[in-house]
Parts: structure tokens; C-alpha cells; sequence
């Protein structure tokens, strides 16, 4: 497979959901994945980290490399603490990342994560809940995710996942540059401001 990668398995999800759980109203927090976004308009989400508005300047939002912790990330202690160590693990740098629900039936429609931002990066996703695991395809190729399971995959490319199961999906998807990249990208900005 060229389009994804197993990276990870057996990874406890059951302290990440019981962390969700205790977050009264944790998903009804933040509307902006549903609201902005056409082909995630049926998938709820929690931001952990997001890109810095105020390095938006005269770049697009896609186009803005810089992003930062959310206040409402504070709340989420085990996955912050998940996220860094990974990102230490991989000598990568940390980008946006967020706690997404699909419920039962429902989709993320076909697109392509289009900018600067997201051709230097790594896409992420850890499953935490999905009954009959987590459908995505990613050009040619399907996978079926299984929760506890940690995978890399090209956002790239054309992509789409759905839950056909009957209770709510949930995952971590986020995303790291490599470490490698980090002067070419953050001085590329420096010099076009």
C-alpha cells in the first residue's frame, strides 16, 4: 500500500474516551469543522491544536504552517500528553490536530487536503471507537482501521471515509511535519513577509 500505513497497534483507547466523557457537552463546543466545511459537514469535532490566526496575515488558512494549543486542549490532559510524546517519538513537529466523531450513517465526502500546510505533513489518525472499524479510502486503496490502531495516511491524495457501524466513530487525526523540513518551511515564510 502506498496510500496508508499501519504504524501503530494495541494502543489503550479506553482512558481517551473516558477523558471525552467527562468533558460535559464535549462535543457541542466547536462547530467550525461542520459549519465551514462542506466534506465534513457531518462530523463533529474537538480542536486540540489549530493554526495560529495571528500569523494569517495575507495567507490563505491552508497556507498558514504555524499552529498552536487550543484553550480548550487544557481539558484533554491525556491526549496532549499523547501527542507530544508521538511527535518526540518521531522527531517530528506537532501541527493541528483534533478529536473527530463520525456518527452512525453518516460521511466524510471525497476531497483532497489542498495548501502549503498540508503538502509538508504527515496525516495522522488514532481510532478510538468504531464498532466495526474505521472504512477511508485514499485514492485506489481501502482500509478498514481498527480501533487501538494508529495509521499514517496521504491526505494528498483524494480521500473519503464513512461509519457503517451503528454507534459513533471516533478518532485523533492530526498532523506533524518532519523535523527535516522545519527551516525550509518556517524561513520560506520569513522571507515572503
Amino acid at each position: 500500500m502506498k496510500n496508508f500505513k499501519l504504524i501503530k497497534q494495541h494502543i489503550p483507547t479506553q482512558p481517551f474516551l473516558d477523558e471525552i466523557a467527562s468533558i460535559e457537552n464535549a462535543w457541542a463546543g466547536s462547530t467550525g469543522r461542520q459549519d465551514k466545511i462542506m466534506v465534513q459537514r457531518e462530523a463533529l469535532a474537538i480542536p486540540l491544536r489549530g493554526l495560529r490566526k495571528s500569523a494569517i496575515g495575507n495567507r490563505k488558512r491552508r497556507d498558514v504552517h504555524e499552529s498552536r494549543w487550543t484553550s480548550g486542549s487544557k481539558q484533554y490532559p491525556l491526549f496532549v500528553d499523547f501527542l507530544k510524546e508521538f511527535a518526540k517519538e518521531r522527531n517530528e513537529i506537532l501541527g493541528r490536530a483534533k478529536i473527530v466523531c463520525l456518527p452512525a450513517g453518516k460521511q466524510v465526502y471525497p476531497h483532497i487536503d489542498r495548501g502549503e500546510y498540508y503538502r509538508v505533513r504527515n496525516r495522522y489518525h488514532l481510532v478510538l471507537k468504531s464498532s466495526l472499524g474505521s472504512w477511508m479510502k485514499t485514492g485506489d486503496e481501502e482500509v478498514r482501521m481498527q480501533e487501538g490502531e494508529l495509521w499514517w495516511f496521504d491526505n494528498n491524495e483524494m480521500h473519503e471515509a464513512r461509519n457503517d457501524g451503528n454507534e459513533d466513530r471516533i478518532h485523533v487525526i492530526f498532523d506533524m511535519l518532519p523535523v527535516e523540513l522545519e527551516k525550509e518551511v518556517f524561513q520560506a515564510y520569513s522571507a515572503a513577509s
